[in-house]
């Protein structure tokens, strides 16, 4: 599967509404990724908005809107708790707002994730 540039109508529109939100903004996947207590809780790649959710929100997200999915960024290497949220349903502006809530919450109850020790280097200086 060839690589797309993330959509920048979908990182317009995960930007505009994520300012409400205290949440840190790093690049991730070639666009802007959304993270709270060092947890990812919304982002964009390639064509989709993706959202972390608890098991209860992706089932019923999935069950109202079929066009969602599980993300899966490489073919057959679905992310565990993430969910893939097409750019037409994220035009809907209830249903988005709605679910970006939801992980935003689900994200912070969330422990922060712990520092990554930095490698030693093999040079002999």
């Amino acid at each position: 599967m060839p690589w797309e540039k993330a959509n920048k109508n979908l990182i317009q529109l995960l930007e505009k509404t994520v300012v409400e939100y205290p949440c840190d903004r790093r690049m991730m996947f070639g666009s802007p990724t959304f993270f709270v207590n060092d947890n990812i809780f919304a982002g964009v790649h390639q064509n989709t908005a993706i959202l972390r959710l608890s098991d209860t929100d992706r089932a019923a997200l999935y069950a109202a809107h079929k066009e969602a999915g599980p993300f899966t960024p490489m073919p057959g290497r679905p992310m565990k708790e993430y969910a893939a949220l097409p750019e037409s349903l994220c035009k809907n502006t209830a249903v988005f707002k709605d679910f970006l809530e939801r992980s935003f919450k689900y994200a912070r109850t969330l422990s922060p994730r712990p520092a990554r020790r930095k490698k030693k280097s093999n040079l002999n200086l």
